[in-house]
This record gives structure tokens, C-alpha cells and sequence, in this order.
């Protein structure tokens, strides 16, 4: 007993030492060490000794939220103290992220001054989001972050950005504007194009930002992703003017676009569309035309519309949007997707029997991704179709997604691919309901006389099994 009552006492006496250890290693390497903490872990260290006393201020990011104070005065104080210890110690901050959330709208403004701060000392890395705050109490971005040199990435979330008229990001590469309202639309425009090697661009609108037509001219913007929040919360889509809210790009060097704004009607796209650009526009839920002040008949919005984007390689559309082609390809011919490789589509039951159609301007088609939709009128049938030639020649890649009561027609799908696509070498069939059982799937596909001798099928039911 009193042996282990000494190996106790032995073990407490060397604990110190250990601690000496950890004390002992390089500034650098303790820095590394706490950047892997939240910060409010890391500024606690502080207590440990004299030595830990300012190494936190090491570490060159803050990463807090107002919701893990006690209440948000606390949250400033903090900051602040934080701030200017940064400041008398001549410590590098280049990291700022902050998420805040006011208790009241009344509270003080501090989002302001702290940027002004970073942005003077060589921030690199900005990330503010202000959570539900209401239009009248937004926080003002300083004047000085617009002439941050050395910041690299960017992310403004619910603020107000006043005008200047100088405007110079260097270095900017990365922008993500949420929810902001901005002095007018030129400013938008104007704070975009003096960005001269952005590279990713992510805007997200709201009601009441003071932009009408969404301008992006860039001549380095590689990616380009565009959406729209209705606001306020007490604002609904039915109130929006949509003949008003459009889109504008001209961005030669674009390789990604995602439009997912399902509340603008006006769709401005210029000729910038490349055969290397992704077009994703599964979120579109209305398509319009409008150029130099006239708005076009729906059969010239289709047309112009699809010409834009006719030499795209990968594209993804809603249901909307292939309601619309189903429309111009009533109406005349669509125009040949030459390029066109990977296609997704969401397409509506009573539209099934237009998908031929759609395919034979798809010549050099080699993947398809199909989701049936909307099973309102539920349908076995679907008539002989012509093979067009992406069948023929082109095609490896079928995934057929099938909502509830659209089983049948799924099948009937893959059916048609099966027996028509000669160098097809995957087949996926996906859906929820439980019409059709997984073994039953794969026996009747199996017995089906295949045009590709090659093919792996894979079937998955509601039990999510898979069956090759």
C-alpha cells in the first residue's frame, strides 16, 4: 500500500516536467499546435503561465461566433481586446471570420471598424455573415476594404456596401456576396470587374438589393455561381416584379455556371459560352429574353436562349427548362449540341415521349442522367421511337431516377436504351416506391436482347441494394 502511495507521489512530481516539455518547443511549432483549436480555446491557454501568456497571438486567424458568448456585448468586448492585443503585440492577423447575431437591432455597430482594422493590417482571408438583421440595421463595409491588396479570399453575408469610386483587390481570387445591398447596380458591376484575376464568384441576391439586372463582366472568372433568397422573410415570390430582375454575363474564360435563381424571368446570357463551360440551371423555374429593352415571344426566347449555350460540353437542366425545349421543339427545329457530352435532366412524365426528339440534336452524346418527375398522369405507354444517332454511335452512360408511380416508365426507358445503344457500357435504374421488386428488375433487364454486349447493370429499389 504504501509502495503505490509512493509511485503516486512519483508520477505528480514528474507531471510538471512533462508540462515543462510541451512549454519548451519552438514559438512556430505551439502556433501550429493551437491553429487546430477554436479560438476561445486557444486564447485560454493564456492563463497557463507567463510563457502561454501571448502565444495565441501566434496564431494569425480569428474564427468566432456571437452565439457562443453569453450574451453579444460580451462578444464584442471580446473582439475588441482581442484586436488590440494583436495590435500592441504587431501580431499578423490574416484570418477573419466572424458570425454574428444581434440580440437586438438596436445593438452597436462593430462590424465596421473591425474590418477597417483587418483590412489595413494585410488581411488575406474575410469572412463576415450577419445573421437576420433587418435591412434598416445592416452593418456598413468600410471604405478601406476596398482597397485591401493583399486579400485573397472574400465573404460578405447580409451587409450594406456603400459607393466608392476606386476600387482595387489585387490579389482577390475568391468572392462570395450573399444577401447584401449594394448603393446601385453599376457599383456591383464596377466592385466585380476591378477584381482583375478573380477567379470564383458566388452571388446570391435578395429583394430589395438595388439591382435590377446582374451584370458580371469579367474577363477572368472561371466559375460563376448566381442564386437568389427572397429576403426579409416578408417579402414572397409572388410580389416580385420578375420582368424586371435579369442576369448579364460576359465572361470569356467562364468554365462553371450554376443559375439557381427560381425568381428572376429575365435570363440575359451573351455569347461568352465556350464548349469547356458546365452550364448548371437545375434550380431556373422561369426563363425569359430580354435584350436592348424588348422582351421576345416565347418561341425567339427558346431560340436565342438555347443557341447561347448550343456548344456546351456538360449541362444540367431543370424541369423547366425542358419544358422549354419541348416547347421550341414544337415550334422548329433546336439547334445541334454538337459538343454536348454529359447531359442531366429532370423531365416530366406526360414529356417522356419527347426525349428522341431532344437526343437527335445530342449527337456525340456519352452520358445521360434522366429524373422523372411529376407522376401526374401515370402512364405505361410510350410509342415506337426513332433511334437517333448519340444511340448508335456515342452513348456509354444511362441512369435513369424515378419518383414515385413513374417505375413503369423508368422501365420502359431502360428498355429502349438496352435495345438500342450499341457501345452503351453502364445501365442504372433508380426508384423509391415499391412497384417493382429488385430481383424482378434485374432478371426482366437481363433477358431484354441487348445491343451492347458489354453493358454492367445496376438496379437500386427503396432497400438501396445493389445488383450487377
Amino acid at each position: 500500500m504504501e509502495e503505490s502511495k509512493e509511485k503516486e507521489k512519483e508520477a505528480c512530481q514528474e507531471l510538471p516536467s512533462r508540462r515543462d516539455m510541451i512549454s519548451n518547443l519552438p514559438d512556430s511549432l505551439i502556433s501550429q499546435m493551437l491553429s487546430c483549436l477554436p479560438t476561445k480555446e486557444a486564447v485560454r491557454t493564456s492563463v497557463l503561465s507567463t510563457r502561454w501568456k501571448t502565444l495565441w497571438l501566434l496564431v494569425p486567424s480569428l474564427r468566432l461566433a456571437s452565439h457562443d458568448f453569453p450574451d453579444y456585448n460580451s462578444f464584442i468586448s471580446f473582439v475588441d481586446k482581442s484586436l488590440d492585443l494583436y495590435r500592441e503585440e504587431n501580431s499578423c492577423l490574416h484570418n477573419l471570420e466572424l458570425v454574428i447575431r444581434k440580440d437586438y437591432d438596436d445593438d452597436q455597430c462593430c462590424v465596421t471598424r473591425w474590418v477597417d482594422y483587418v483590412a489595413r493590417h494585410k488581411v488575406k482571408h474575410l469572412d463576415v455573415e450577419c445573421v437576420l438583421v433587418k435591412r434598416e440595421f445592416l452593418e456598413v463595409v468600410p471604405l478601406s476594404l476596398y482597397l485591401c491588396e493583399s486579400l485573397l479570399y472574400l465573404r460578405l453575408h447580409r451587409v450594406l456596401l456603400v459607393g466608392s469610386e476606386s476600387v482595387s483587390l489585387p490579389r482577390l481570387k475568391t468572392m462570395r456576396l450573399e444577401q447584401n445591398v449594394y448603393p446601385h447596380e453599376a457599383f456591383l458591376q464596377f466592385f466585380i470587374s476591378s477584381c482583375p484575376v478573380l477567379e470564383d464568384l458566388s452571388i446570391v441576391r435578395k429583394d430589395g438589393d438595388n439591382v435590377k439586372v446582374l451584370r458580371v463582366h469579367s474577363q477572368t472568372v472561371t466559375s460563376l455561381t448566381i442564386g437568389f433568397e427572397p429576403g426579409d422573410g416578408h417579402m414572397l415570390y409572388h410580389y416580385f416584379d420578375r420582368e424586371i430582375l435579369g442576369i448579364c454575363i460576359d465572361s470569356p474564360r467562364l468554365k462553371y455556371l450554376n443559375i439557381n435563381d427560381d425568381v428572376s424571368k429575365c435570363h440575359i446570357l451573351s455569347s461568352f459560352i465556350s464548349p469547356s463551360v458546365k452550364v448548371n440551371l437545375g434550380g431556373v423555374r422561369y426563363m425569359s429574353y430580354y435584350s436592348g429593352g424588348v422582351v421576345f415571344s416565347n418561341q425567339q426566347v427558346a431560340s436565342s436562349f438555347f443557341s447561347c449555350i448550343s456548344s456546351v460540353k456538360d449541362l444540367v437542366i431543370s424541369e423547366t427548362i425542358m419544358k422549354l425545349i419541348i416547347f421550341c421543339m414544337k415550334v422548329e427545329p433546336l439547334p445541334q449540341f454538337q459538343d454536348l457530352s454529359c447531359l442531366e435532366a429532370k423531365v416530366c412524365l406526360v414529356d417522356v415521349d419527347m426525349l428522341p426528339t431532344l437526343l437527335e440534336s445530342c449527337m456525340n452524346l456519352n452520358s445521360i442522367i434522366l429524373e422523372l418527375t411529376r407522376p401526374t398522369v401515370v402512364t405505361e405507354q410510350i410509342t415506337a421511337w426513332d433511334v437517333p444517332q448519340c444511340l448508335l454511335s456515342s452513348l456509354e452512360f444511362v441512369e435513369i431516377k424515378c419518383c414515385c408511380k413513374a417505375e413503369l416508365v423508368g422501365m420502359k426507358l431502360a428498355k429502349y436504351f438496352a435495345e438500342n445503344c450499341v457501345f452503351l457500357k453502364k445501365l442504372v435504374l433508380r426508384w423509391r416506391g415499391y412497384v417493382l421488386e429488385e430481383d424482378n428488375v434485374l432478371k426482366d433487364l437481363l433477358e431484354l436482347s441487348w445491343r451492347s454486349s458489354t453493358c454492367q447493370i445496376e438496379v437500386y429499389g427503396p432497400l438501396q441494394m445493389s445488383i450487377y
